[in-house]
């Protein structure tokens, strides 16, 4: 089973894009052979966190809330899988609200998505040692933050990573030997980044069909406790 862990679901700001309905967005994972998308729709992502999106009916995505810490946030939820985007809505990942919020992620057994780009390495760091248990999925991290991404990996074992961007060459490889499988989840990022790319990379991993079956859908089956059919 092919599980991407990072998809959006709704329009994107200034693109036209196929997954701008949940039909659309089935379209692409049947073109890409991929069986199930873990997705935070767009509304969420680029406008109001705290307004209810569309409910997903196909049973092939799996929604993925995006939770904003605070009064004026979001609140908390019982999702296996959920997203935090400090840099975009405006909240301090390691201030009170943010620090709560995790420890409450934490305990329940939920994990984070988190972009490279919307905290800094310190906070990310931070965040981990205040929490240890809490399983932070960091995306879009990309080649050329290869040497950071090693230092928070070796820090904090709850640290891991999709593959969405990371295509330097062996990246994902080197990343999988050096911390385990088990840390690194197939995503794309799609629409706001390529599909295709990750996707071929995946088919094409110099490593054993054990790790590449982990990366590929184990992982994200595993956290949400999806038998191996998917449900």
């Amino acid at each position: 089973m092919i599980i991407d862990i990072d998809r959006v679901l709704g329009p994107i700001p200034g693109d036209d894009v196929a997954s701008a309905d949940e039909r659309g967005l089935v379209a692409e994972l049947d073109r890409h052979r991929i069986d199930l998308a873990c997705v935070v729709h767009s509304h969420a992502l680029f406008y109001d966190p705290t307004a209810r999106p569309p409910r997903t009916v196909s049973d092939r995505l799996v929604r993925v809330p995006v939770l904003v810490p605070g009064p004026l946030g979001t609140g908390g939820t019982a999702a296996r899988l959920v997203r935090l985007c400090p840099a975009e809505h405006r909240f301090a990942l390691t201030g009170p609200h943010g620090s709560a919020l995790a420890g409450d992620l934490a305990d329940q057994g939920t994990a984070v998505l988190l972009g490279w780009r919307s905290a800094t390495f310190d906070e990310i760091h931070r965040l981990a040692t205040r929490h240890p248990r809490l399983r932070l999925i960091l995306t879009d991290t990309g080649y050329r933050s290869l040497r950071e991404l090693a230092d928070l990996m070796d820090a904090h074992p709850r640290i891991g990573v999709d593959t969405a961007t990371l295509n330097g060459h062996q990246s994902v490889e080197w990343l999988a030997r050096r911390h385990g499988a088990h840390r690194v989840w197939f995503g794309t990022g799609a629409p706001i980044g390529d599909d295709a790319g990750p996707r071929f990379q995946l088919d094409h991993l110099d490593l054993p069909d054990t790790d590449i079956a982990l990366i590929a859908g184990g992982n994200a089956r595993a956290l949400l406790k999806l038998d191996r059919d998917g449900r």
